[in-house]
């Protein structure tokens, strides 16, 4: 699943090809992607342009004249820009005409992404109950010794969490634990607040720099729109066979049902 660096890529590039282009019709051809009724979907977007470009967690937020789209890529979701004599490919499910002869094409091999109309909003720290973003000045050392006081679940599965900080996925997970040199299945009770400051610090210089880097592009992730992710070549320890460190074999086990990798020599409980 894309996660909080190649949302933001594939935001950034939209922004770029996009912004201020007017939506002049809309194809709807899988309307269970579409959480509104598909009529008034059309009629409330037809008309209106893409004025500015937001991120919240893994959605992406177009903010149109007098409201905002909402789009979760899931799974699979991508986005292209393709010229109308372009044919429409089976896994295209909903296609924007814009006013320059252009086509925005949402493309999804599971059909598990989503769209909905919302009120746009100056402020969106409240939205589907994310928790702050790792940029945010709220993600602080008192707020995750405050989120975790009592939590036994392991670090890992806290992390994955997006009501606790939003946006971070299984690889950047791995990543970030491995910088802070904690095991996955450690409790999250049990962070000190060294390793709080850690977690925070580490947690924002690794996005950043997958930010970037254009995302990660492993598995069938890009960002579909000429730009693909570089930071791959940067991992640490995600689908790695041996630690950059002691040299040792990355074991991979299960956490909170998510494959996870780490190195039992540099990251111990």
């Amino acid at each position: 699943m894309p996660e909080l660096p190649e949302v933001q890529t594939v935001l950034d590039t939209l922004e770029t090809r996009i912004r201020d282009r007017q939506i002049v019709d809309i194809e709807v051809i899988y309307p269970p992607i579409v959480e509104d009724e598909i009529s008034q979907f059309k009629k409330r977007l037809i008309g209106q342009h893409f004025r500015s470009f937001r991120r919240r967690g893994k959605y992406l937020l177009f903010e149109m004249d007098s409201m905002t789209l909402v789009c979760h890529l899931r799974m699979e979701g991508k986005f292209f820009l393709l010229d109308e004599t372009v044919p429409i490919g089976k896994h295209d499910h909903v296609i924007f005409y814009l006013d320059d002869g252009i086509q925005l094409r949402y493309n999804d091999v599971r059909k598990f992404g989503r769209m909905e109309i919302i009120e746009k909003k100056e402020d969106y720290s409240d939205f589907h109950g994310l928790g702050p973003e790792p940029f945010d000045r709220r993600f602080s050392v008192s707020y995750c010794r405050n989120y975790m006081k009592g939590k036994t679940a392991p670090i890992k599965q806290i992390l994955l969490d997006q009501s606790f900080v939003a946006g971070i996925g299984n690889i950047y997970a791995d990543e970030i634990l491995f910088a802070i040199k904690t095991d996955p299945r450690t409790p999250a009770c049990e962070l000190d607040e060294e390793r709080l400051k850690q977690l925070i610090r580490h947690t924002r210089r690794i996005l950043k720099r997958a930010i970037d880097a254009g995302g990660t592009t492993i598995r069938s992730y890009t960002s579909s729109l000429g730009v693909t992710g570089r930071f791959q070549l940067k991992l640490k320890v995600h689908a790695m066979k041996n630690c950059p460190i002691c040299k040792g074999k990355i074991r991979k086990i299960r956490v909170g049902g998510r494959g996870t990798y780490y190195c039992e020599t540099c990251q111990r409980p």
